[in-house]
């Protein structure tokens, strides 16, 4: 038995206090055995599954999935304790100290109107404590490991900030019918590194249209993503009760339930 106090509630110390229990001599095998490589999947995860308790709304299930996040992220500051690199600690001075920079019109005499002004002075502040000299510099600082939607469109608002940009949402429209042209041309010649290559182009500039439209292409994704599965699974129940077989059956007829589908669900 370790030396631990037992508590009817526990604070963020007790939680570091876990954690190094955990992590030394006579503690968890498991826990002992990870880096920041091994347990980096899990704070992607963590993170997601906050994600889920925002959209359903769960307050319940929003602290919980936060306690999670929290746990990953002391996990990380203990290996590091571990090295004598910086502990959790010195995390929490660096995004104080972030936080008081970033916000002078709070604590400093910065004058600001809106949250726009707010946003550009955050933007201004991060390039020059990042050393980032143009709008190129900052778009090398966004992380490739990025959902590929998101990374885009971070990518894409740089080069506005730059004046590289349509002037409004139809030369948008344009480049994207483009890019379906040149991937069809791609595709029909069998070329498949080329047909990637161009999917990536469709893909880039269909985030430009959204984000012209002021839309979240991440969002936006996922509800298609959601739509499809409603149809296939109303697709799939009206197979079963008329005796079709998916497998077996010509797309043709699959695609007469289709619709069907679709107008069960639109008329819902």
């Amino acid at each position: 038995m370790v030396d631990f106090e037992f508590k009817e509630t526990y604070t963020f110390q007790d939680l570091l206090t876990i954690m190094a229990i955990l992590r030394a001599p006579g503690g968890c095998p498991w826990d002992r055995e990870q880096d920041h490589a091994s347990i980096k999947r899990s704070l992607i995860e963590e993170t997601y599954e906050v994600i889920e308790a925002i959209n359903k709304d769960d307050k319940v299930l929003l602290q919980e999935e936060l306690g999670d996040v929290l746990l990953q992220v002391v996990f990380h500051a203990q290996i590091e304790r571990e090295a004598g690199v910086f502990d959790m600690d010195d995390v929490c001075d660096g995004i104080c100290k972030k936080l008081i920079e970033r916000h002078p019109h709070v604590f400093g005499d910065v004058k600001v109107s809106g949250t726009d002004d707010v946003l550009d002075n955050w933007d201004t502040i991060k390039r020059k404590s990042k050393q980032q000299k143009t709008q190129g510099d900052a778009m090398q600082k966004v992380p490739r490991e990025l959902p590929a939607l998101m990374r885009a469109e971070k990518i894409q608002k740089k080069a506005k900030k730059a004046g590289f940009d349509w002037d409004d949402v139809s030369g948008a429209y344009d480049a994207l019918d483009s890019e379906i042209s040149e991937l069809k041309a791609a595709a029909q010649c069998g070329d498949t590194a080329a047909a990637e290559e161009e999917l990536g182009d469709v893909l880039f500039s269909a985030v430009n249209v959204a984000r012209f439209l002021k839309i979240d292409p991440e969002q936006a994704l996922t509800s298609a993503t959601d739509k499809f599965m409603k149809r296939y699974l109303l697709v799939e129940q009206l197979a079963q009760e008329r005796g079709i077989s998916m497998e077996t059956t010509p797309i043709d007829t699959l695609d007469k339930l289709w619709v069907e589908a679709k107008t069960i669900l639109e008329s819902k």
